[in-house]
């Protein structure tokens, strides 16, 4: 009875003990697409194939299977709005315009229109800028044997011809006050005077004497007029507005004695002889000035 109950009760604890062979599963690692088991003591490496995109394992699948699918309300679709159809107007005919032909214009002949004869405009003085050398300027009117360019001041050494046609300017001016003052003086020392008085007071031209003399002989109201009416020369009459043919042309296209009648080399010529005598008068009552001083006897013109 004891080795009864002693059997049964191995038999009993051999049934529910555990075996060292019993195999025990292992959660398979995935390591690339080897999965590594142990079945007792021996390790076992089964390649799986990986598995696809959208297949799931058979466990998995019953997990899914079996849970309950979430309640949510139904989503209804929207029915697409139906489009109305849209008419295509035709277009309408464009009627036919139709263009009159242009008229015709007459035209009327043009009279013949009679030439008329336009006298070419002189040409202007243009100052152009020359070379700063007196040689610049020897061809200039003046210029004369056998002197040449006389320039004892080098007045020309660095002149442009602006410079050079104030000069001549100046020049010729003073040369026709020195012809009419050399004139005036040689004319009043010969005995020749103007009729009548000078003043109401009753002074007489013929009472004034000659040279310096005459400027404190003539009275304050007549030396007054006289130099009121130089004025009005040098203010209005003897200037260059322009438009003449050469430097120092005072007609400024308003007064001609016949001026145009000459020819171009008498009117050169004529210049030259202006200049000349101007340049003479000049001299002639400076010269006179001084010999008046000194009390000198004078050919023709006498007791100074």
């Amino acid at each position: 009875m004891k080795l009864l109950l002693t059997s049964l009760i191995i038999g009993s604890a051999a049934a529910f003990a555990p075996t060292p062979f019993a195999t025990r599963a292992v959660t398979p690692k995935k390591t690339g697409t080897k999965v590594v088991e142990k079945k007792g003591t021996k390790v076992v490496e089964k390649k799986v194939a990986a598995p696809k995109k959208g297949v799931r394992f058979p466990k998995a699948d019953k997990e899914a299977a079996a849970a309950p699918a979430k309640k949510g309300k139904p989503v209804k679709e929207a029915a697409p709005k139906k489009v109305k159809a849209v008419k295509v107007v035709a277009p309408k005919k464009v009627k036919e315009v139709k263009v009159a032909a242009p008229k015709k214009v007459k035209v009327k002949a043009v009279k013949a229109v009679k030439a008329v004869k336009v006298a070419a405009p002189k040409a202007p003085k243009v100052s152009t800028p020359r070379a700063a050398s007196a040689s610049a300027f020897g061809g200039e009117l003046g210029v004369q044997t056998p002197t040449g360019l006389l320039d004892p001041l080098n007045l020309l050494g660095d002149a442009s011809q602006e410079r050079f046609d104030e000069l001549r300017y100046t020049e010729i001016k003073h040369g026709r006050i020195s012809m009419l003052a050399f004139a005036g003086n040689i004319i009043t020392r010969a005995g020749i005077h103007l009729p009548g008085n000078i003043d109401s007071t009753g002074t007489t031209f013929d009472s004034i004497p000659n040279g310096w003399a005459a400027l404190s002989a003539i009275p304050g109201q007549g030396l007054f007029q006289i130099l009121f009416f130089i004025g009005i020369l040098e203010l209005f009459v003897m200037k260059d507005r322009g438009g003449g043919e050469f430097v120092g042309d005072f007609r400024n296209n308003s007064i001609d004695f016949g001026w145009d009648t000459f020819s171009e080399d008498a009117k050169y010529q004529k210049r030259g002889i202006e200049l000349n005598n101007g340049r003479a008068a000049m001299l002639g009552i400076f010269g006179l000035m001084i010999h008046e001083q000194l009390g000198t006897v004078l050919p023709i013109v006498g007791q100074m």
